[in-house]
């Protein structure tokens, strides 16, 4: 099931030759860019507390880094492990010293995100679109604060950018910005390219975080999924509205494809109608979830207007307890 959308629009045409203003008074692009950075700020603000008060030690724990290696000597003490005792330097004190050692980390994260036309949709306060930033930066914020590099993927039904690893918080507000403001190309959904490419771009493992609404059937994606299962971290976000899952009750009720632009009418006062509709909706999401399953793979599942950030905690309070 694709996603639909009510048909609608409508607003104020521009007087010809003249540039159109908003109610504040700003050029559209002014105020475009005013409202971007608006909601950049917001998203800052409310995932940098979230992480620092809970989730940037959970992050660290449950992905690891890729060893230890040798920081320093220092002087014994008591309860340390005898077995790091640098006998080597301390045959040349008068002290015993042990051996340091520091977890090596610079982890890289890719988050693949999804920028097809259906992310525009929203009917709870939020577009998909908006989830997918918020969760984004939740988990790069989480990902820089120990040390760990982050990059950028985004696709439609081609991968269309792609901004390279690197830390900071700089850094992570510019990937907040490009989820947020890229004008996509491709309307539809290839979760397929997506995978291939990270394939391509990523020469050692990667924690991936793949975000998208998947409206494209498991069986065109399920080969590379498994190729990417076997060799990364990866880690699927499904997001999801709730008109997606149950029709409301609104009546005869034009609708459209935000993927292919066809529309049709759909009679939303018919119970039989309503039924049909989220037993498809159920069908094609146990379908995905069965198939993550069988991959062994952790997913997490967010709808717009929700609590995304329970979710994200239940994810990593799962995998803590498995290791």
């Amino acid at each position: 099931m694709r996603k639909q959308g009510p048909v609608g629009g409508g607003g104020a045409r521009a007087t010809a030759g003249a540039a159109p203003v908003t109610a504040a008074g700003l050029a559209p692009d002014a105020e475009k860019r005013r409202e971007l950075l608006k909601k950049i700020r917001k998203i800052e603000i409310v995932t940098t507390k979230k992480v620092n008060d809970q989730l940037a030690g959970a992050y660290h724990s449950v992905f690891k880094g890729r060893g230890m290696s040798f920081d320093e000597v220092r002087p014994y003490q008591p309860g340390d492990e005898i077995r790091f005792i640098d006998w080597n330097v301390s045959a040349r004190s008068t002290e015993v010293f042990v051996k340091r050692f520091v977890e090596e980390r610079e982890l890289t994260v890719m988050l693949l995100v999804d920028v097809s036309a259906s992310l525009a949709f929203g009917t709870n306060a939020q577009e998909k679109r908006e989830v997918a930033a918020e969760l984004a930066a939740l988990l790069a914020f989480s990902a820089v604060k120990n040390g760990d590099r982050v990059g950028l993927v985004l696709f439609s039904d081609e991968v269309e950018h792609y901004v390279p690893p690197k830390k900071g918080r700089k850094h992570v507000l510019r990937l907040i910005s490009e989820i947020l403001s890229y004008q996509a190309k491709g309307r539809g959904t290839s979760v397929s390219e997506a995978l291939t490419y990270l394939q391509r771009v990523a020469s050692r493992k990667t924690i991936a975080f793949l975000l998208s609404d998947f409206q494209t059937p498991p069986s065109a994606f399920d080969k590379p999924l498994r190729i990417v299962a076997r060799r990364h971290d990866l880690v699927p976000i499904l997001i999801r509205d709730a008109m997606e899952a149950e029709l409301p009750r609104l009546g005869l009720v034009l609708v459209e494809d935000l993927e292919t632009g066809g529309t049709t009418w759909l009679d939303t006062s018919s119970k039989s109608v309503r039924r049909a509709y989220a037993e498809r909706a159920q069908r094609e999401r146990q379908a995905l979830v069965q198939g993550f399953r069988r991959l062994k793979l952790d997913h997490i599942q967010v709808e717009t207007g929700g609590s995304y950030f329970g979710a994200i905690r239940q994810f990593f309070e799962l995998r803590a307890r498995r290791h």
